[in-house]
């Protein structure tokens, strides 16, 4: 089985991918989809050439494909069949709790004949999200949903100060399963090197603020 990770760049993709490769699975591709008329992730705010960054730092070969003006699905679609055509027979996801949210992936995956794999999927949060920092990833928190508790977050790094001001929030998923929050992973044991970025201005789009990520370059 030869395995492509979805992700938008976050923690809990990243951890997907480490639990996978512990596992001795075959991941060889990052894949995801970007917005056409922005050139970023939606909801995480980070510009796709920084992900085409983390995934060589990975050792992936980053296969993304963009919207506007195809619909997300088409999109997807359309990057579902590259990678079959690249030899893809999976893809991994770093879904945990969200049934709906699985079932519209899983679905399409299927009907693409691919497997559909989900190494998180039920497990209690706040454990996944300490997973990440005891393994020695660096995430940073790129983006926050201005209407739930997570906005003082922005722009601070995943560490075990901030996990025990998640854990106290109320109406918080420590994994921001509800959208609260969104990650960067710029580091860590599966990586090769630090992906390097600037940090611009907070922005605000679609009821969300983030940062403005740049390459170092």
């Amino acid at each position: 089985m030869t395995l492509a990770l979805m992700t938008s760049g976050g923690k809990d993709g990243t951890l997907a991918l480490d639990r996978a490769r512990r596992q001795g699975l075959d991941v060889r591709w990052l894949a995801s989809v970007f917005e056409g008329n922005t050139g970023r992730l939606r909801f995480h705010g980070v510009p796709h050439q920084l992900l085409v960054a983390q995934a060589r730092a990975l050792g992936l070969e980053p296969v993304l494909t963009r919207t506007h003006p195809d619909t997300f699905e088409v999109a997807f679609g359309r990057l579902l069949a590259d990678l079959r055509g690249r030899g893809c027979t999976g893809v991994l996801f770093g879904n945990v709790a969200l049934a709906d949210v699985r079932a519209w992936y899983e679905e399409r995956v299927t009907a693409a004949g691919l497997i559909h794999h989900e190494p998180l999927w039920g497990e209690p949060s706040m454990e996944l999200v300490y997973e990440v920092v005891e393994r020695g990833y660096h995430a940073l928190v790129v983006a926050v949903n201005l209407g739930m508790r997570a906005t003082p977050f922005l722009g601070r790094e995943l560490d075990a100060d901030l996990l025990t001001e998640i854990g106290i929030t109320d109406d918080l998923d420590p994994c921001g399963e509800r959208g609260e929050y969104h990650t960067f992973v710029f580091d860590g044991p599966e990586f090769s090197g630090p992906v390097g970025f600037r940090i611009g201005a907070a922005l605000e789009r679609e009821g969300h603020r983030f940062l403005d990520l740049r390459s170092a370059d």
